[in-house]
């Protein structure tokens, strides 16, 4: 059964709205035929069947709906079922589905004999794993918010705590930014401190260097970090260099943040986890949140950091929600890893969404019998190997998750430090998890196929457990 989901159609689209169905529930549609058209916050978009089968919808005309939604699915006659032309078929359906943490994985076809199983309760086992993070070691007052609300609850305290403090990025005043996180702040604190700029990364790095070096603590927002690759020269060769090159009389006190990651539907050139690119290189910090509380913690570290930091934040994270601490004082310091759950026979190592899934195959892993611990890295450069190393002494196997593709990537380098530093307590191989080899693709059945999934994490875990070296 193929779903269909409410498409992100630009980094600006947190919702969309159906405006009509070109194919009526219950009707037999091929794949490729338009079955639906909605509105955007820019145009009307139809909507094409990605396979072939039954139509069944689950959403309204004139519904309204986040992105990520499933408005419909696809699926044989049989499975279906009758529908009455106003989705409560496929909504029964879909309910019974995700009705129990044992779930069956349901196959996502990509043609050419591709296919590949997906539990048909990822997104609520994701979203019950958000929900049972809360910020290390912190007991006062919080309030219940999303990734993106953590994001700017950072930003909001610090404009107000550093008059040094400034952001600048493109349409992040009058247009408040692709994800609405400057909302109300061209308002609050001026042109001077809230900067519209060119549509020029190298143009907006170059600022940033040069301002951070004579004592601003500037914060750069990217429309998508793929856009940041504009202005490598800049980030890669001044802004990670100058206090290295300048003998340290010059610090560049700055943050390079904005979405990333993938599995959100904006193809090959927006859809991409670059981190690693970053983490390899000399005199730049990463950082890279998995929670709202995170996400606000470490992102007032950066800024308050003497050195550049790349702060990524995984555009399929923005609308999940959990507890964010309201003391203006909370910060995470970078470079420290966390231990998200307790786990005696598995080392489960990821970061960012991957964290999250990593929550999620451990809560059916223990179903099973199976102890994982799942760090979150949280940091990517520096990193807390010492939190990994002590953990797998005592699990005695890890696995590591990524959402990059798999060749030269973070699963690599974490696999390779922890058979340096713990090969004698290993039992067996570490076992890496990653993207597919490929550009990311746009129609959804194949993104399924390249993007990291719940299923994968377990199947991983099970391998490493059932081996010895």
């Amino acid at each position: 059964m193929a779903e269909v989901i409410m498409p992100k159609m630009g980094d600006g689209m947190s919702e969309g709205t159906l405006l009509s169905w070109k194919k009526q529930d219950g009707e037999q549609v091929r794949a490729g035929e338009v079955i639906a058209e909605i509105e955007t916050d820019k145009s009307n978009v139809e909507i094409e069947a990605e396979d072939a089968g039954v139509l069944r919808t689950k959403t309204a005309v004139g519904q309204t709906v986040p992105v990520g939604t499933v408005i419909a699915v696809i699926g044989d006659a049989k499975a279906n079922g009758n529908g009455n032309g106003n989705g409560t078929a496929a909504k029964a359906i879909q309910e019974a589905a995700t009705s129990s943490n044992g779930a069956k994985p349901e196959q996502v076809s990509g043609g050419e004999g591709l296919t590949v199983e997906i539990r048909s309760t990822e997104r609520e086992d994701m979203a019950r794993a958000m929900a049972g993070t809360h910020a290390e070691g912190y007991t006062g007052e919080t309030v219940h918010g999303t990734y993106r609300d953590g994001i700017r609850m950072a930003l909001e305290e610090e404009l107000d705590r550093d008059v040094n403090v400034f952001l600048l990025g493109e349409e992040i005043g009058q247009y408040q930014g692709t994800f609405k996180i400057t909302k109300g702040f061209l308002e609050k604190y001026g042109a001077d401190r809230i900067v519209d700029t060119p549509i020029s990364e190298a143009g907006m790095v170059g600022l940033t260097t040069g301002a951070a070096m004579m004592g601003m603590r500037p914060v750069i927002e990217f429309m998508t970090l793929n856009f940041a690759l504009v202005a490598w020269d800049q980030i890669i060769n001044h802004t990670a260099k100058i206090r290295y090159m300048s003998g340290g009389q010059y610090s560049v006190p700055c943050v390079l943040r904005g979405p990333a990651g993938v599995g959100v539907q904006l193809s090959a050139q927006h859809s991409q986890d670059l981190a690693h690119w970053y983490a390899n290189t000399p005199g730049l910090k990463v950082v890279v949140p998995s929670t709202p509380a995170d996400a606000k913690g470490l992102l007032k570290s950066a800024i308050r950091d003497e050195n550049p930091v790349v702060f990524t934040e995984h555009a399929g994270l923005y609308a999940s929600s959990g507890d964010i601490p309201t003391d203006p004082e909370f910060t995470i310091p970078i470079g420290v890893a966390e231990v998200k759950r307790a786990g005696t026979d598995v080392t489960i190592i990821s970061y960012s969404r991957g964290t999250i899934l990593s929550l999620a195959a451990a809560e059916h892993l223990a179903a099973e019998g199976i102890s994982a611990e799942v760090i979150d890295l949280r940091s990517l450069m520096p990193f807390d190997i010492d939190t990994v190393i002590n953990s797998v002494k005592k699990t005695h196997r890890a696995v590591v998750v990524q959402e990059q593709w798999l060749y030269y990537g973070l699963a690599a380098e974490f696999a390779a430090q922890i058979q340096e530093k713990a090969f004698d307590y290993l039992d067996a191989p570490v076992e890496r998890v990653a993207g597919a080899f490929v550009p990311m693709p746009y129609a959804r059945n194949l993104e399924l196929l390249a993007v990291t999934h719940e299923d994968n994490i377990i199947e991983a875990v099970k391998k490493t457990v059932a081996r010895n070296i």
